[in-house]
């Protein structure tokens, strides 16, 4: 399942988006937090892992075939 691509992209579109409008949720936490995450609670916390779960999950799939193609190559 972690190694899916197909459902990755899928739960980077939706829930690692969501909700769409005016901006992704994700997007208005990372700004917060570079601006210094002041008045941040645990909730707003547990958001951020939330939304980003799916992208740190779509890192993780790039790297694992990138360093399998490496290590393929350099066979």
């Amino acid at each position: 399942m972690l190694n899916n691509w197909k459902l990755i992209i899928l739960l980077c579109l939706t829930l690692g988006l969501a909700p769409f409008f005016p901006e992704p949720h994700l997007w208005g936490k990372i700004k917060w937090i570079v601006g210094g995450a002041e008045g941040m609670t645990l909730k707003d916390w547990f958001d951020v892992v939330l939304h980003g779960t799916p992208f740190i999950l779509l890192i993780r799939i790039v790297i694992v075939n990138l360093s399998a193609k490496i290590t393929e190559s350099s066979k």
